[in-house]
């Protein structure tokens, strides 16, 4: 399941989406930061991630007063980050959502990345943590369900990775991935279980043989062993 690349591409269309119109409207009189933002998000509409970093570098280098006032700057971190995932660059992406949560700590979406940077990264336990700090802000966040039901999945924790992926197909019914994500886990789930049921029973098993055989041998060599009698004195 290609869960990141879905996530990824899902939140930059709401994203641009929502930021296309500032970038039509955009003229001389909009400050550096702004104008950096805009462009930012032009490259990450043509894929050119290299590009809109750079550009978002210099947006958050300039004086950044105006897109604070709106949500501009947090988008401006959640875009670098999604072009330094989409290069692998996971450390570098971990770092700039640090610094984005300085600023935002209760964001979902900037904890959502994190983890899914750790996760990438082979740390599923502290992305696991990071989920649930985004879901913990966002009771509904399907997406950071889904990454942690992955994130579970990998670790071999089957039954918890099939809750979550049930709870994530319930706050977005007919979702493709939690969906399949819900069969794999619960499968992987049942399989465990079965495999646990088979060497508790093998356990068992030796354990009785072991118990009639005390039994039945060694309580009867003791009895064999002729009992030592003492001499009477004279």
């Amino acid at each position: 399941m290609k869960i990141g690349h879905f996530i990824y591409v899902l939140a930059i269309a709401v994203l641009i989406a929502g930021f296309i119109p500032p970038v039509l409207g955009a003229d001389e009189t909009t400050d550096a930061a702004t104008n950096y933002y805009n462009i930012g998000v032009r490259y990450l509409a043509t894929q050119d991630y290299q590009r809109a970093i750079d550009t978002f570098n210099l947006a958050l280098a300039s004086n950044t007063t105006m897109i604070r006032q709106s949500d501009a700057l947090l988008y401006t971190y959640q875009g670098k980050v999604y072009g330094l995932i989409q290069l692998a660059r996971y450390d570098e992406a971990i770092g700039t959502v640090n610094e984005g949560l300085v600023i935002y700590p209760k964001d979902p979406m900037l904890w959502n990345d994190k983890g899914y940077a750790l996760f990438k990264l082979g740390k599923n336990q502290e992305a696991v943590n990071a989920y649930d700090t985004a879901i913990s802000f966002d009771q509904n966040y399907t997406s950071a369900l889904i990454n942690k039901g992955q994130a579970l999945f990998q670790m071999g924790r089957y039954q918890e990775a099939a809750d979550t992926y049930a709870r994530a197909e319930a706050t977005d019914p007919g979702n493709s991935e939690a969906a399949a994500g819900l069969v794999q886990a619960q499968t992987a789930a049942g399989a465990a279980t079965q495999t646990m049921l088979i060497i508790f029973g093998v356990i068992l098993i030796v354990v009785a043989g072991g118990i009639v055989w005390y039994l039945k041998y060694y309580k009867q060599e003791e009895k064999k062993i002729p009992e030592k009698k003492t001499k009477k004195k004279k």
